[in-house]
This record gives C-alpha cells, structure tokens and sequence, in this order.
C-alpha cells in the first residue's frame, strides 16, 4: 500500500536518477546559469522524499525529492522496494 499524499519517505536513486541530475547541474552551469549547486549525485544514495501524489488502487507514487543542494528532483510512478533501474523509495522506521 502506497504512502499517503504528504508522507515523507527515504528514496535511493537509481544509475539513472544520479546521470539525470549531474547532467542538469552540467548543462546549467555550462550556459552560464548557476541554478542548482550540490554535491554529486551517485547511484545508491538515500534521500528524504515527500509523496506529491499517490493514487488509490496503484502502489506508484510520484515524489519530490530532497538533494543534497539547492535543487530538488521531481521522480513519477516509482514503487516501493528494490532501486533496480528505476528508483525506490521505503517507508523510514520509526526509531
């Protein structure tokens, strides 16, 4: 069963989710636009996620993801569990 709208998760990214955001930071900065400024993203890192949509009957969210840096990136239908080739994200113990 998926998270509630406005739930908080832990998010891992995928080979995919790191290239897309080390790019975007790349392209920015190489046309002159310093928007985002972080540390680098690697494939495995866990990061706090907020449920930005969750619809009923389908165990995909869409999330916000919190980076290391200025920015956020914004991840669709990703399922709890195992990162594989897509992202995951997992509900934080409550310890």
């Amino acid at each position: 069963m998926p998270p509630t709208l406005g739930s908080t998760v832990l998010y891992t990214l995928s080979e995919t989710d790191a290239a897309t955001i080390n790019q975007r930071r790349t392209d920015l900065n190489i046309v002159g636009l310093r928007v985002f400024v972080g540390y680098e993203a690697e494939p495995g890192q866990t990061f706090p996620a907020q449920v930005v949509r969750s619809t009923p009957g389908i165990d995909a969210v869409n999330l916000q993801v919190a980076l290391d840096g200025t920015d956020i990136y914004w991840v669709r239908d990703r399922t709890e569990g195992d990162p594989g080739e897509q992202g995951a994200w997992v509900q934080p113990s409550s310890s």
